[in-house]
């Protein structure tokens, strides 16, 4: 697929969303600026996962590769938004208990924008894409705003350390501008769960988040898929993924 026929699909994928109420369009966020060094902090991401499973995952379930080069790297970035989208939908379709109209917004707004997401990468992959996965999320209490809210705190945390960490493995400048462009909704996800889970105004920017530098962390695939691996039922291959 040319890096025309992927921007001409990726933006028709975003135009069907332009009746969100918060559309995704309205997003313009500048492309990442990506760094050789992956960032210290990858213990809290594991210590933070709310009981999730450590035995096995049950009856065998389809093994997913990822591919090789960009493409590898953009179904890499596709299989998180799956798992963001189905957390979301889930989360959105009960609503836990006591939940206000602010926070019921706030969970139909990035609801959407994850959606939106996983399609974008699905048209921007084409043939190449990855199948639908599958996830188990009974690790989660979907009434329970605590279980919620922090299993959310993980997934968001996770996902901008991810693209962080995967945009320097990108070779394609139109394919980093466009996970340049979603990682910055990612990170208003971020400081948006923490504002309201934290119970802390300094959390959207903590120092379990942001170096010294000013910079946040930056996780490598590996560390990745290890951590969201209780949550995805398929078993991801990605060692052909770029490294460098």
């Amino acid at each position: 697929m040319s890096k025309q026929t992927l921007l001409d699909e990726s933006n028709a994928a975003l135009s069907q969303n332009k009746g969100d109420r918060r559309k995704f369009l309205k997003f313009s966020g500048a492309a990442i600026a990506t760094t050789g060094i992956l960032l210290s902090g990858c213990q809290e991401v594991f210590e933070a996962l709310p009981n999730a499973r450590t035995e096995g995952k049950g009856p065998a379930t389809r093994s997913v590769p990822l591919g090789k080069g960009d493409i590898g790297i953009l179904n890499y970035a596709y299989a998180l938004e799956q798992l963001e989208a189905a957390f979301y939908l889930q989360v959105v379709a009960t609503m836990y208990s006591g939940i206000s109209e602010s926070e019921m917004v706030m969970m139909e707004d990035i609801k959407n924008h994850e959606v939106a997401h996983r399609d974008f990468l699905k048209a921007a992959l084409g043939k190449n894409a990855i199948v639908d996965l599958n996830f188990d999320f009974s690790s989660v209490d979907f009434s329970d705003r605590d279980s919620v809210l922090a299993t959310a705190k993980v997934f968001e945390d996770l996902g901008v350390a991810a693209y962080n960490g995967a945009g320097q493995l990108l070779e394609s400048p139109d394919y980093l501008l466009i996970a340049g462009k979603i990682v910055s909704v990612e990170a208003r996800h971020a400081a948006a769960i923490r504002s309201i889970y934290d119970n802390d105004f300094t959390s959207f920017a903590g120092d379990d988040i942001i170096d010294a530098n000013g910079l946040d962390r930056a996780f490598s695939p590996t560390t990745v898929l290890e951590a969201a691996a209780p949550f995805i039922m398929n078993k991801i291959i990605a060692n052909q993924l770029p490294t460098s």
